[in-house]
């Protein structure tokens, strides 16, 4: 027979035994389907983490100063205007800067108290108006930022986010007054909504000029600054500058840290990468089993078909024809089992994506699981490569049998 006649025998045996034959190609529907589901799903959380960072921004670098160095340099820290400074000094790889002051402290409207407010001090270089949006994402939505008037004279006004401004002002807080550790500030700015709007969440937030924040906290210099590459490509470069810049005053590599957010985004897709290939690796012993599965099935076959074999011996048949016959079918049950597993993969992937953007309620523009058209292909071609590996011993075993006691068998 040739391969179109073996294989048209093979779907009819599956035909004539749904039931084993479905049983046969459970590992192989279960494998297949479980990698469609994993590299679904991590290709979307890739994708939506990239999102993520391009939001926040992608360009942003974060350092904390975490000591005062050490010998003779113990007295040495840095201070806002050398941060200034750098960005001037380089043009090309830094865009902007911003002290990051996060202030402890209770806030106040009339009689109401916020416990779960976040305060935060920055510079008018914290937001860009030319792009409507913050180093950390947030975008105004009425009013206006800090200004460098704001700032250089140590205004008393902020800007607040969603939460507050509806829960506080009943989304009317232009140019109304709350108290931050008992000092009052004009509200000049709101936020548009960042988060889920709640209590603690990132709309729970204000902002107020860097230098107020320190006099509330009774601190007399910054440790924590915001910077922006001038773009993606200069993340790592910049990240050097300054680093450079921080050795030099400190000398001493402990009392720093620096962070870019390019720099976090490839940790976090290699962690993912990692976590992905582990979970293919423990979906593959799945494939595993359904191809001993169909290797025993193929066996229990070429016992129940021996008086056919013994028949087509004795007609010519050549022992490559008998194993080509076995193989073609092994392969047959085990491709047909591999698209039973991209349909099921697919559309699980597809629920999983609703689930997980009502979880995250990212929306549509949010967490998407598509299944690539890499992982269908490969996952397919393992599943009928496992079919026809699997497949050959019954099928060496079924041409090596004599025709003469094939035709005894009973």
């Amino acid at each position: 027979m040739n391969f179109g006649q073996s294989f048209r025998l093979a779907i009819k045996s599956l035909r004539t035994s749904k039931m084993r034959a479905l049983l046969t190609m459970l590992g192989i529907i279960i494998g297949v389907a479980a990698v469609i589901i994993i590299t679904s799903l991590g290709n979307g959380m890739k994708n939506y983490m990239n999102k993520q960072f391009d939001q926040l921004g992608a360009n942003l670098i974060q350092v904390q100063i975490t000591g005062r160095g050490g010998g003779t340099m113990s007295s040495r820290s840095v201070d806002p205007a050398d941060m200034y400074a750098l960005v001037d000094k380089y043009p090309g790889y830094l865009s902007g800067v911003s002290p990051y002051v996060r202030t402890v402290g209770t806030v106040r409207h009339g009689s109401d108290e916020y416990t779960r407010t976040s305060t935060y001090g920055v510079s008018e270089f914290y937001y860009d108006a030319s792009r409507n949006q913050a180093m950390s994402g947030e975008k105004l939505e009425t009013g206006r930022f800090l200004t460098y008037i704001d700032v250089s004279r140590r205004q008393n006004v902020c800007v607040i986010g969603n939460y507050l401004a509806q829960e506080a002002f009943q989304g009317n807080a232009l140019g109304k007054t709350l108290t931050i550790q008992g000092s009052p500030f004009t509200v000049v700015g709101v936020l548009s909504e960042k988060a889920d709007s709640t209590a603690g969440s990132g709309d729970d937030v204000i902002f107020i000029p860097y230098e107020n924040a320190m006099t509330l906290n009774g601190s007399g210099s910054v440790n924590f600054y915001l910077f922006n590459s001038t773009s993606k490509d200069t993340s790592a470069s910049a990240k050097g500058i300054i680093e450079n810049k921080l050795f030099k005053v400190f000398q001493d590599k402990d009392t720093y840290f620096v962070m870019s957010s390019a720099e976090m985004l490839d940790a976090m897709n290699s962690m993912l990468n990692t976590l992905m290939a582990i979970l293919i690796l423990i979906a593959a012993i799945s494939l595993l089993v359904g191809g001993i599965g169909i290797m025993n099935i193929m066996l229990v076959s070429v016992t129940e078909r021996t008086r056919e074999i013994g028949v087509r011996k004795s007609l010519g048949a050549k022992r490559k024809d008998i194993r080509s016959q076995f193989i073609i079918e092994a392969g047959t049950t085990s491709a047909v089992g591999g698209v039973i597993g991209i349909v099921l993969g697919i559309i699980m992937a597809n629920i999983l994506t609703n689930v997980i953007a009502f979880v995250l309620k990212t929306g549509n523009d949010g967490f998407v699981a598509i299944p690539t058209l890499t992982g269908i292909a490969v996952s397919f071609g393992v599943s009928v490569g496992v079919g026809i590996l699997f497949g050959y011993l019954p099928a060496n075993k079924a041409a090596r049998l004599n025709p003469i006691d094939a035709l005894r068998y009973d």
